[in-house]
């Protein structure tokens, strides 16, 4: 199967250097600093990654799961929120929130919801981050 790589760079302290994070695909290249992660400054940081590929992998795996069982989705869109904490001396990623909203044709809302939580539970970026609170909030418009 596949192997994906990425790499980062940090120069300095942790309070004033800089790194940037680049995805092994070239399709992304981004500054990070403290600011970025642990206030509101500009550039990216390791959890706005995870929250991008949580997003992405949960909606393929409910798409999957839905054409697999006969309903075809004309889109399906997931916004993931990763929670950062301080927890005791260090922070921690304490839960992630997915938020999906999806048009599926001739489906009811059960069997929609039985498909996005089958697709928490089993997408391989869910299964990565067992050890984190996941919670979802599927809608079918």
């Amino acid at each position: 199967m596949a192997i994906r790589q990425s790499d980062a760079e940090w120069r300095g302290n942790l309070a004033q250097g800089k790194g940037t994070m680049r995805l092994g695909s070239g399709a992304f290249e981004g500054a990070y600093s403290f600011p970025s992660r642990f206030e509101n400054g500009t550039g990216t940081n390791p959890e706005e990654l995870i929250a991008a590929a949580h997003a992405g992998c949960f909606s393929m795996a409910l798409s999957a799961g839905l054409s697999k069982a006969g309903h075809t989705p004309t889109r399906v869109h997931t916004t993931a929120r990763v929670h950062l904490d301080k927890v005791g001396e260090g922070f921690a990623i304490t839960r992630i929130e997915l938020d999906c909203d999806a048009e599926i044709p001739g489906i009811d809302d059960a069997t929609f919801q039985q498909q996005a939580d089958g697709a928490k539970k089993n997408c391989p970026v869910s299964k990565a981050l067992a050890g984190t609170e996941i919670s979802l909030t599927a809608k079918l418009l």
